[in-house]
């Protein structure tokens, strides 16, 4: 999936869109995505000026854009104004290694287990196929409802 498509699965936009490429997407199982990490990232300027790292929990939320591309996909849905996919927990974050501008950030995540509007995932981010972060993550599915006033 290119950058496109990926606008198409998911309702972030910059600065918060932290997926730039779909390699592999097995619907019902996982996904392999990445982020290009850029010196030009807006959160560079503050963490940290001196020796530019990528927050840990940036690295969490690309995971989860991914788990929630892989979502959709799963479903055959796409997001819009009455559902989305909200991140709701985080089990077992380990961060073995930092992330630099010029890293490219691969993120991998496999389906669990779902029941209902939860999902479960096993998530892994790596530079140069190091492990550099891991989780199981939460999303839940939310249906929204429409104001009509």
């Amino acid at each position: 999936m290119d950058i496109y498509e990926i606008i198409e699965q998911l309702p972030h936009r910059y600065p918060f869109l932290l997926v730039d490429r779909v390699l592999e997407c097995e619907p019902g199982k996982s996904i392999h995505a990445y982020k290009n990490v850029s010196i030009n990232e807006p959160f560079f300027a503050g963490h940290f000026p001196h020796y530019p790292v990528m927050p840990g929990v940036l690295i969490m939320e690309a995971l989860a854009q991914a788990a929630g591309i892989l979502s959709f996909k799963t479903l055959g849905e796409k997001p819009d104004m009455t559902s989305l996919f909200y991140f709701v927990g985080i089990d077992k974050a380990r961060f073995k290694k930092t992330v630099a501008a010029g890293d490219q950030l691969h993120l991998h995540v496999d389906i669990q287990r779902q029941f209902r509007n939860i999902w479960k995932f096993r998530a892994e981010a790596r530079v140069d196929g190091e492990v550099v972060a891991d989780a199981e993550l939460m999303c839940a599915k939310s249906n929204l409802v429409k104001s009509t006033g």
